[in-house]
């Protein structure tokens, strides 16, 4: 049967392959020069580690974090448009305390409950590119 013909999986379903995916890192694209507006964002407020990036890349620009399981890069695009729909889903343990960690660093969570099972909340980052943070509902 292909997938043009066969019918999509309930939501919950497990998807395992032969090939054992994951996901390694989330890319997001900056202004160039706002390297140390980034770091301000993601590393004081959201508590990332920046890590360094390979000599090759960092000629580029741009600066990579992590966070618990959690990679993202952040590449300098020449054209740089915010993403406002596209975003990465970046799951929280405790939503509710992540919820209130960025409240007090002055950002405003912005909730929705159209996704059923979870919980989440949408911020912008520094140069307005859109970022969910989800966890399933109890």
């Amino acid at each position: 049967m292909s997938s043009q013909t066969q019918p999509a999986a309930e939501y919950t379903a497990e998807a395992p392959t032969p090939f054992g995916l994951g996901l390694h890192h989330v890319q997001l694209s900056m202004p160039a020069g706002t390297e140390d507006d980034c770091r301000r964002f993601w590393v004081d407020i959201l508590g990332f580690t920046e890590v360094r990036k390979p000599p090759v890349l960092a000629a580029r620009g741009g600066i990579w974090v992590r966070a618990d399981n959690l990679e993202i890069h952040l590449g300098v695009e020449a054209e740089f448009r915010a993403a406002k729909k596209s975003h990465p889903g970046i799951l929280v343990t405790d939503l509710d305390a992540f919820a209130r960690h960025v409240q007090e660093q002055g950002l405003k969570p912005e909730w929705d409950e159209a996704f059923p099972g979870m919980r989440r909340f949408y911020l912008t980052d520094n140069n307005g590119n859109r970022l969910e943070f989800l966890s399933p509902a109890a």
